[in-house]
């Protein structure tokens, strides 16, 4: 069986590394590309083709809910697990209807981001933890 394929889309290199640490131990994904701002996250999606994009809200040159909005139109098949430290509804609201297949803040517990990425891959939502009572966490 083929490893998922993963982009980290995040300006903070720190994180991107952290991130990239992270899913060096899942036997079934690889990080396939980096990209530091979402005009680099579109580009590289088109060149790549991730199954899933882990994508940061507050990115430079284009945010991350126009970046996801770009990756989903061409193609469709790339899902994006948007990875966002802002807990308020309106940006999860967003980077849905943007085309998200996720929500996952950055304050969760490191445990949860493969099974993140695992759902997001599968077409199953994926929003937690933090989140508003009217949504739901696996």
């Amino acid at each position: 069986m083929s490893p998922i394929t993963i982009l980290l889309a995040e300006d903070h290199a720190l994180i991107r590394e952290g991130l990239q640490a992270i899913l060096q131990a899942e036997a079934d994904m690889q990080v396939i590309g980096e990209a530091e701002n979402g005009r680099q996250a579109v580009e590289l999606t088109c060149q790549l083709h991730p199954d899933v994009v882990i994508m940061d809200i507050s990115m430079p040159l284009l945010n991350g809910i126009e970046a996801t909005r770009q990756i989903m139109q061409p193609t469709g098949s790339t899902k994006v697990l948007v990875f966002s430290s802002h807990r308020d509804v309106v940006y999860i609201e967003q980077a849905m209807a943007a085309g998200a297949a996720g929500y996952l803040l950055k304050q969760t517990d490191t445990l949860l981001l493969p099974d993140a990425i695992r759902s997001a891959c599968h077409g199953a939502p994926f929003i937690c933890p933090g989140k508003p009572a009217s949504l739901s966490c696996p």
